[in-house]
C-alpha cells in the first residue's frame, strides 16, 4: 500500500524514518523497532484480513465456492512487515541523510535535493535553522517557516569514512552525535550496542568498531542496491586497501568539491598515516612486548599499502580537481557518475597513462 510505501525513503512521499515515527517516548532503538514491529504486524494482518473479506464477497457473487478459496497466502500481502537488519541499515542511511542535509529530524520529507541550499538551510546568530514547508493532502503549502534545527548538516559535503579515528568529524562520530541527538546520552551505548549486533558485529569487535566496519565495507554497497544503480551519494574510493573514502551527496557537489576532498580531506589522511607510522615505529623500537611489536608490524605494514594506495588516488584526484567538471542533475546519475570513471593520467614519453576511477564501481 501506498502508506506502507512512504515509510521508505526512495518514496517522493517519505516522511521520516518508522523507528523514529514509532519510538514513543522511548530512548531505546530496541523498543522503537519493537513498536514499529508491531505497528507494521498490524497492518500487515488488517490488509490480510481485508482481502480475505473482500475474496469472500467476490466469491459469493459470482457464485464460485467450489473453485477458489478466500485465503491469502502472507507472501501475496502488498505490505513489508519490520525487519530488523533491514530497517537499521535504513536509519543508518536516514542518519546519512541527515548530515548531508537531505532530511532533518526537525522538519519532514525530502528538505533538499538541488537549487540553492541557503534556501532551506541558514545559520542565523550561530543557530542552524531548517525550512519547514508543510503541505495538506492536495499538496497545498499550509505552512512554510524557519525552524532550529537540532541536528546541523555537515558543511562542505565530505564525510570521510576511515579504518581509524584520523578525522573528528568522520562519519562514525557523525552518526554517534546523530545518535544522541535523536535517542539521548544516556542510552547511546545499548543503542551503539543494539545497532552492531544487528549489523553482525564479531566477537573481537567494539560496537563502535562494527559500526565502523559496516561503513567502510558494506553501506555503499546497500545505498547501491536500495537506490538501484542510481546512488544519490557517490562514494570516492582509492582502492581495495581502503586507503582514503569520502562520501558526497550528489545535489550538493560543485565543480570544486574534488580539489576540496584532495586537499581538505586525502592530504590531511596522508599526514596522519605518516605521524601513524612515527608512532608505530617508537612502539617496535620500544621494549614493550612481543606480542604488541608484532601488531605494530602489522599496522604498519597495513598503512603503508595504504599510503602507496593514497599516492597513485592523488594523481587521479589531482587530474580531476584540476578540470572542474560540472554536473547537470537532469541528465541523471549514470551519465553524471561516468564523468568521474576511467579516467587516465599521462605518465610522461614512453609510459603507458595511469588509468583508474574516482568513485567506486556501482
Amino acid at each position: 500500500s501506498k502508506t506502507d510505501w512512504d515509510y521508505f525513503e526512495t518514496s517522493w512521499d517519505f516522511q521520516k524514518h518508522p523507528l523514529l515515527t514509532h519510538r514513543g517516548n522511548s530512548t531505546s532503538i530496541e523498543q522503537a523497532f519493537n513498536n514499529w514491529s508491531s505497528f507494521a504486524e498490524k497492518q500487515f494482518n488488517q490488509l490480510k484480513i481485508n482481502e480475505e473479506e473482500l475474496n469472500r464477497i467476490f466469491i459469493e457473487i459470482y457464485g464460485l465456492q467450489d473453485e477458489l478459496t478466500p485465503e491469502v497466502e502472507d507472501k501475496d500481502i502488498t505490505i513489508r512487515k519490520a525487519d530488523r537488519v533491514r530497517d537499521i541499515k535504513s536509519f543508518i542511511s536516514y542518519a546519512v541523510g541527515c548530515m548531508f542535509g537531505r532530511y532533518s529530524i526537525d522538519a519532514e520529507g525530502l528538505i533538499y535535493a538541488g537549487g540553492d541550499f541557503k534556501e532551506k538551510w541558514k545559520c542565523e546568530n550561530g543557530q542552524w535553522k531548517v525550512r519547514k514547508i508543510v503541505k495538506d493532502e492536495e499538496g497545498k503549502v499550509i505552512e512554510d517557516t524557519w525552524v532550529d534545527a537540532t541536528f546541523v548538516p555537515d558543511m562542505d559535503n565530505v564525510l570521510p569514512i576511515t579504518d581509524d579515528e584520523y578525522f573528528e568529524d568522520d562519519i562514525v562520530s557523525r552518526f554517534i552525535e546523530f545518535l544522541k541527538v535523536t535517542f539521548g546520552e544516556d542510552t547511546l551505548e545499548e543503542n551503539l550496542d543494539y545497532i552492531a549486533d544487528t549489523l553482525g558485529r564479531k566477537s573481537s569487535e567494539t560496537a563502535r568498531q562494527a559500526i565502523r566496519r559496516y561503513f567502510l565495507k558494506d553501506f555503499y554497497k546497500d545505498h547501491v542496491q536500495v537506490y538501484q544503480k542510481r546512488p544519490i551519494y557517490w562514494l570516492f574510493d582509492s582502492g581495495k586497501q581502503d586507503g582514503f573514502k569520502a562520501l558526497i551527496y550528489m545535489h550538493r557537489y560543485d565543480e570544486f568539491t574534488v580539489a576540496r576532498v584532495r586537499t581538505d580531506y586525502l592530504h590531511k589522511l596522508q599526514k596522519s598515516y605518516e605521524a601513524e607510522i612515527k608512532r608505530l615505529d617508537i612502539i617496535i623500537d620500544s621494549n614493550v612486548s612481543q606480542r604488541e611489536k608484532t601488531n605494530a608490524r602489522k599496522k604498519k605494514e597495513q598503512i603503508l599499502k595504504q599510503m602507496e594506495e593514497c599516492l597513485q588516488y592523488d594523481q587521479i584526484i589531482a587530474h580531476v580537481a584540476n578540470q572542474r567538471i560540472k554536473i547537470d542533475l537532469d541528465d541523471g546519475v549514470s551519465v553524471n557518475y561516468s564523468k568521474f570513471q576511467g579516467i587516465e593520467v599521462p605518465q610522461g614519453e614512453g609510459r603507458k597513462p595511469l588509468k583508474a576511477d574516482l568513485l567506486a564501481k556501482i
